[in-house]
């Protein structure tokens, strides 16, 4: 009697995967929770840059799931966007000026 490891294989993946998602959005909750009622404004800051890296980890996870590569494009533009407003608003945090 043979089994059929591929299988096996395939569903142990899957399960990692969704568990890895699910704990990714509730670490998101979090992230936005932080966002929502920080002390200050780096607390703020840092909270946007690790919502923006958690909804990239998720898009990622999502492409891996569901098999679409889409997910991973829209997690590259997504990251070019967070990183231009994480240095924007550092910018502006320190010098008190956009540009």
């Amino acid at each position: 009697m043979a089994f059929d490891w591929g299988f096996i294989v395939e569903q142990l993946l899957i399960t990692i995967l969704h568990i890895s998602l699910l704990i990714h959005v509730l670490l998101m909750c979090l992230a936005a929770w932080r966002l929502w009622d920080g002390e200050n404004v780096i607390d703020r800051l840092m909270a946007s840059d690790l919502l923006s890296n958690l909804t990239m980890a998720v898009l990622v996870l999502a492409a891996l799931i569901h098999r679409q590569k889409i997910f991973i494009d829209v997690a590259l533009g997504l990251a070019a966007i967070g990183y231009i407003t994480i240095i924007t608003f550092a910018k502006y945090i320190t010098d008190k000026r956009m540009f």
